[in-house]
């Protein structure tokens, strides 16, 4: 595999060369690879089913790295698993996997009562008979082999297994080198754990291109002044983050150029990348190229791109989400799946090499969303958007993110959207407040922006004011609520399950 041969180039042009730098340790090229070897050696030894993955449990650790490629050097596939992640939640990643071998990366025991399954721990792989070995490449995953899967969310409750084949992983790192300016052994910072495919964005583009990945841990991240005094030793050269992430370090009027002043790229995925953040960091990081990208984990991280000039600025209230990757197209269809004309919205489907074979396990939902058009690999996002006459997209919200209030059906993404461009607002999220199973009203929870008024409710007054300007007043909440900071999830975006306990007790 093209990936893994860079890597084992860099290992042997490089050796001494920093591919990962935490808080606590620094491994090397060299390292890096005579550790995911051994681990490789060791797994080849057992003789464990390769038609299985192998679960790495952990947090943002290079163990974690050198398990993924000891994994896949040995023909197996991986699933990341974070330390955040709640037991119960692994006991459903085991029954829809059927994994055989756990590899605990920490120092903590992990106990899986009622599963019967393997649990080795991390220093026992790096065991010294396999010192030296050297693992033959033809054991390697590769094509269509499954490299990792990531779990998400599922509407059932139970997790979905995302399968991500070498060649789907290929596909988007090949982009992600050639199109965006990653070359010069350059620091990527690593905000998002391994179990959340954002942190492909980091990762993989990092040791394709002999770059250094700088791993900010959750702990960091509750305590900021920890979190700021690693970021000013970190020498980041590129940034990838959700939105909010970096939005939380806005917040801090130190997050400039003067903490960072080797940054020169800013890549968000993950969530709608606001216009407000964007401006804020063209000033505070006037030498910064700044992307917005976009793609659901079912495709590899991201599938489209563009860079936020000024003239974006200026000219959209809304940022779009660019254009696809060269090897990937985007069909926008109505609900009877016939293409719509520039400038309508329509349902976004993703058609190209880095869309995945589908869950893990589960054939009927892969049914539903995946299929093949002229023998390419499509995806079925649920995401609406539009496309404009320059084949530039804007993406509109979930299509299934709807509610009818009233008689009206409105997206609350939307909603969203434009109160957050209120100049009054750093940040917002509505939620839809039910009575009886039916929704009763919106409440609107806002972070304000530094303002004149003494009243809570003249505040209110000067937003809705605003909104009427933008939207129709069916879609303005009923109530408005203030807060100094909104709850995160671990995968730094907003957590709108807590957030709905928050406001609605």
């Amino acid at each position: 595999m093209k990936l893994l041969n860079k890597i084992r180039s860099f290992s042997f042009s490089k050796p001494d060369h920093l591919a990962y730098i935490s808080p606590t340790e620094e491994i090397t090229y060299g390292e890096l690879w005579r550790h995911s070897e051994q681990i490789a050696a060791f797994l080849l030894q057992e003789n464990f089913d390769r038609h299985l993955p192998i679960i790495v449990y952990g947090h943002m650790d290079a163990s974690m790295i050198e398990s993924f490629l000891g994994c896949v050097k040995a023909g197996f596939s991986y699933i990341p698993v974070d330390v955040s992640i709640p037991i119960e939640r692994i006991g459903k990643i085991l029954t829809s996997s059927q994994a055989e071998l756990i590899i605990n990366t920490t120092k903590e025991e992990l106990v899986l009562d009622d599963f019967t399954v393997t649990i080795l721990n991390y220093e026992n792989l790096l065991a010294e008979p396999f010192l030296h070995q050297e693992v033959d490449p033809a054991n390697w995953v590769t094509g269509g082999e499954n490299f990792y899967i990531i779990y998400t969310s599922g509407s059932t409750g139970n997790p979905k297994g995302v399968q991500i084949s070498a060649h789907n992983l290929q596909s988007f790192v090949d982009w992600m080198v050639e199109d965006f300016p990653l070359k010069g052994n350059l620091r990527f910072l690593n905000q998002a754990p391994y179990s959340f495919d954002l942190s492909v964005m980091d990762l993989y583009p990092a040791l394709a291109s002999g770059g250094t990945i700088f791993a900010i841990t959750k702990e960091m991240i509750a305590r900021p002044k920890l979190l700021f005094e690693a970021l000013a030793k970190s020498k980041t050269g590129v940034w990838t983050s959700t939105p909010s992430f970096v939005q939380m370090c806005l917040m801090d009027p130190s997050f400039t150029d003067e903490l960072l002043p080797e940054l020169r790229v800013f890549l968000f995925c993950g969530e709608i990348l606001p216009v407000s953040i964007c401006r804020q960091l063209k000033e505070r990081f006037p030498k910064a190229q700044i992307f917005n990208t976009y793609g659901p984990t079912e495709a590899t991280v991201a599938v489209t791109s563009i860079e936020v000039t000024d003239e974006i600025l200026e000219s959209c209230q809304n940022l779009p989400i660019g254009r696809p990757k060269g090897d990937t197209r985007i069909l926008i269809v109505d609900e009877n799946d016939a293409a719509v004309q520039p400038g309508e919205k329509g349902e976004m489907i993703i058609v190209g090499p880095s869309v995945s074979k589908g869950y893990l396990g589960e054939q009927e939902l892969t049914d539903k969303s995946f299929f093949l058009i002229h023998g390419e690999q499509a995806y079925r996002t649920g995401d609406a958007a539009y496309m404009d006459e320059q084949g530039i997209i804007f993406y509109k919200g979930r299509i299934d993110f709807q509610i009818k209030l009233h008689g009206y059906r409105m997206e609350l993404e939307e909603i969203e959207h434009y109160i957050t461009n209120c100049q009054y607002v750093k940040s917002a999220a509505v939620i839809p407040i039910y009575q009886n199973e039916k929704i009763e009203y919106l409440l609107a929870a806002i972070i304000p922006e530094n303002h004149e008024f003494e009243k809570e409710y003249q505040l209110t007054n000067a937003i809705k004011k605003e909104l009427k300007e933008v939207i129709p007043a069916y879609m303005i909440p009923r109530k408005f609520s203030y807060y100094k900071e909104l709850p995160m999830t671990s995968n730094g975006k907003m957590d709108r399950k807590k957030f709905r306990e928050m406001v609605v007790q």
